[in-house]
């Protein structure tokens, strides 16, 4: 069903948005998939916090002109794809995880902030720890003097209590 004037507009806009407010935006193809796999790579992009969406090329090339998404605009061929994230990392661990299990998937490139990015630099990406691992090791490594610190405390009274312990066991025998 072809689009009108006003939905090529909303059109326009909503791809310029995902551009402006994601740190990371993927493009790929998906010549060849079904409908349900689609369906389960939106909802496995969903899960992670990004999204993924079928652009119209014409309005995608129209939607970044003028910004930094312009860099990539080469890419917009064929049947293209859009997957993003606000998360660097997110968007391309789904997108390279799903598309090992899936030949039909090629990823072609992205833009992360203003860098373009190609399947090699969306392939580092995705090798990458995500923002949540990144927090989790820094506060364990934050953790981590306290609790040497309590067991470095404590560890006088243990020694002088296995002291005492040995001398009431030798006094006993």
């Amino acid at each position: 069903m072809p689009m009108d004037r006003s939905q090529k507009s909303e059109m326009v806009d909503w791809i310029g948005n995902v551009f402006d407010t994601n740190e990371v935006v993927l493009v790929f193809h998906n010549a060849g998939l079904t409908v349900s796999q689609v369906a389960e790579l939106r909802s496995q992009m969903r899960e992670a916090g990004g999204g993924v969406k079928v652009v119209k090329n014409r309005l995608a090339k129209i939607a970044v002109n003028g910004k930094s998404g312009e860099k990539i605009a080469g890419l917009f061929k064929g049947p293209t794809v859009l997957a993003y994230s606000e998360d660097p990392v997110t968007a391309p661990k789904v997108l390279t995880k799903y598309a090992k299990g899936n030949d039909k998937v090629v990823i072609l490139g992205g833009i992360m902030g203003e860098t373009p990015l190609d399947e090699a630099g969306v392939q580092s990406l995705a090798s990458m720890p995500s923002r949540e691992e990144i927090l989790s090791s820094i506060a364990g490594m934050l953790g981590a003097p306290a609790s040497n610190l309590a067991s470095a405390i404590g560890a006088p009274a243990s020694n002088i209590a296995s002291i005492l312990k040995t001398l009431e066991e030798r006094e006993a025998a």
